[in-house]
């Protein structure tokens, strides 16, 4: 499956139900680029998450109000509701643990 770009303008209502896995990143990351085919095949195997990014550079005002200051940082939703924070990268089986425990 894709991962769902979202922008600050649709930042509230795409975060605000169900649960929704944020990659906050920038085209110029190295790390960030790491990590999202990780992002991509973790889509097609943990149903019942959504999984968007946010480019940093382009939605700055988000990644202001969360305080996010490094990248990538993944921030798990569930239902409006910040579950988890993730500072950089995990290995694609303790994601897939974490996420699992939300759903």
């Amino acid at each position: 499956m894709a991962l769902k770009v979202i922008s600050d303008n649709t930042f509230s209502e795409d975060t605000s139900s169900g649960v929704v896995l944020v990659d906050f990143w920038a085209e110029w990351c190295g790390p960030c680029k790491l990590i999202t085919p990780i992002l991509e095949e973790l889509s097609g195997e943990v149903s019942g998450v959504t999984f968007a990014k946010l480019n940093v550079d382009e939605n700055q005002q988000s990644a202001q109000n969360l305080g996010i200051t490094a990248i990538p940082t993944l921030v798990l939703y569930k239902n409006g509701e910040i579950v988890e924070k993730i500072v950089g990268m995990l290995p694609k089986p303790q994601l897939k643990s974490l996420l699992e425990k939300h759903i």
